[in-house]
Formats: structure tokens, C-alpha cells, sequence
């Protein structure tokens, strides 16, 4: 059984960093895409970021590209998202969601994602 544990939110003033942590089990780890999304009140799920952890090849939206690094610890079946210089436009629930992903293909935005974990609360206070 697919499952995905998001922990790592919390509350951070504007300009401060958190880092999530989504720990993945029930697959290999090697041969999926892992995915961060994240959802604020009143507003549509976002893409935020997603990872290869076959080749390592990453996407990041627009509105975290340099703020924001995702990285893949294949040995310990986890993907973290590092979230600097916040900002309280960032203040969602994030996500993680894993999908079957061909090793030595270049991850891309906007694919769909079979298997979601629970949400973790970021809030990002001005």
C-alpha cells in the first residue's frame, strides 16, 4: 500500500524558512515522481514543486523558483522542500502526492499524480 506522511509545517514570520518532509513508503522509491502541492483558503490547488528521485530532474512554479529547493533522499524514501525567504502568500496547506515515473526522464510540471499523502499546515505570518 502507497502512503505519504507530509510533516514539517508550522508558523514562521514573513522572511523566515521551513523545511517539509514527505516520507514515502508501499513503492520503489527510485521509480517515481514526487510532487508538492499546496492549497490556501478560497483559492484552487497549486503545483509547487516536483522531483524525479529516478534522475534527480526538477520543476518549480513560478512563484517559488528561487525561494524554495526540493531535494530526494532515496536511501531514507524521503522528499523535502526547503522554503525560504516565505512569504505570507505562501500560507496553504502543502501537500505531497507520488505518481509512477519513468527513471531517466526529465520530470515535468502539470502531470497527474496518483497517490496523496495528508497536508501539512504552513502559515506565514507579516
Amino acid at each position: 500500500e502507497v502512503q505519504l506522511q507530509a510533516s514539517g509545517g508550522g508558523l514562521v514570520q514573513a522572511g523566515g524558512s521551513l523545511r517539509l518532509s514527505c516520507a514515502a513508503s508501499g513503492f520503489t522509491f527510485g521509480d517515481y515522481a514526487i510532487g508538492w502541492f499546496r492549497q490556501a483558503p478560497g483559492k484552487e490547488r497549486e503545483e509547487v514543486s516536483c522531483i524525479s528521485s529516478g534522475d534527480g530532474s526538477t520543476y518549480y512554479s513560478d512563484s517559488v523558483k528561487g525561494r524554495f529547493t526540493i531535494s530526494s533522499d532515496n536511501a531514507k524514501n524521503t522528499v523535502y522542500l526547503q522554503m525560504n525567504s516565505l512569504k505570507p502568500e505562501d500560507t496553504a496547506v502543502y501537500y505531497c502526492a507520488a505518481t509512477f515515473w519513468p527513471r531517466g526522464a526529465t520530470i515535468l510540471g502539470g502531470i497527474e499524480y496518483d497517490y496523496w499523502g495528508q497536508g501539512t499546515l504552513v502559515t506565514v505570518s507579516s
